[in-house]
């Protein structure tokens, strides 16, 4: 029945900085949005929109569902701290356990959104990157 992961969609009454989180600090790229009624964006990763961002004028209270986090498949892990670090966002990173030991980052976006992106097991972190985690 389902054959892949389509799309994440986040509502946010910070339109522009969630858009510089994930276009300008992450690297996922504004592409094609339908012509809905209200402001947001369709962000994309190659041909395919992977996150809906829907403007409101302010979050919906209670907030809904259950989402723990979100996470995606990245490349580049020094850059990546660098980048975090020069926009004075926290993070924390571990080695995932087992045979694979991938490299999971974890940040917020401007919403409170927990961002997971998963870095292949053979890249080389900074010799000072447990310093660098955010408590």
């Amino acid at each position: 029945m389902i054959t892949r992961m389509d799309h994440f969609t986040i509502v946010t009454d910070q339109l522009q900085s969630t858009r510089h989180f994930y276009v300008e600090i992450l690297g996922l790229r504004e592409g094609p949005r339908p012509p809905f009624p209200i402001a947001g964006y369709w962000l994309y990763v190659g041909p395919h929109p992977v996150l809906h961002v829907i403007a409101v004028e302010r979050m919906p209270e209670p907030r809904r569902g259950v989402l723990d986090h979100m996470a995606f498949r990245a490349e580049g892990l020094a850059a990546t701290l660098e980048r975090l670090d020069k926009h004075g966002i926290a993070f924390r990173i571990i080695r995932a356990p087992g045979e694979t030991r991938t490299w999971q980052l974890f940040c917020n976006d401007p919403n409170g959104v927990e961002v997971e992106l998963d870095f292949a097991e053979a890249e080389v972190a900074p010799a000072d990157w447990k310093a660098r985690c955010a408590t």
